[in-house]
């Protein structure tokens, strides 16, 4: 019988871990950025939706913009367009099949990793990115906050 609690016991504290890794994974704060050179202050969340879905290819200001992605099936990329655009990995992977199907759109370059695009967006103050709020570095400044 002792035997049978102590796998019990294992198998709760396994589960607390698991259930603590992903809520941890899913609280993570994300921010738009854009480079430290940039003349953008900020953003709202509707403008932001506009640049990664390609309906608009300009800041407010009117500068062109470039928008860079994590990879498909990063777990921060299915956060931010869950939270920007209120779309599910399946539901963007539809909507960006249209878009290019109809020739209304690209979607945004991908890149690998977070301090690629964090080294693109600093060099480029026409590039607009997202990245985990623990990658600012003075290089680049949030536009807007995703909580």
């Amino acid at each position: 019988m002792a035997k049978f609690w102590q796998q019990c016991c294992a198998f709760g504290l396994g589960l607390l871990i698991l259930l603590a890794d992903g809520a941890s994974a899913t609280a993570a704060e994300l921010v738009v950025i854009v480079s430290a050179r940039s003349p953008v202050v900020a953003l709202t969340s509707e403008q932001v939706a506009d640049i990664f879905l390609a309906r608009t290819a300009r800041l407010p200001g009117g500068d062109e913009v470039q928008a860079l992605d994590l990879p498909v099936g990063h777990a921060l990329r299915d956060e931010f367009y869950t939270r920007v655009a209120g779309k599910s990995p399946a539901l963007m992977k539809a909507y960006w099949t249209r878009m290019v199907f109809t020739g209304r759109g690209q979607p945004p370059r991908e890149l690998s990793s977070m301090a690629l695009i964090r080294k693109l967006v600093a060099d480029n103050p026409s590039m607009i990115a997202y990245l985990e709020r623990s990658a600012l570095d003075a290089s680049v400044k949030a536009v807007l906050v995703l909580r």
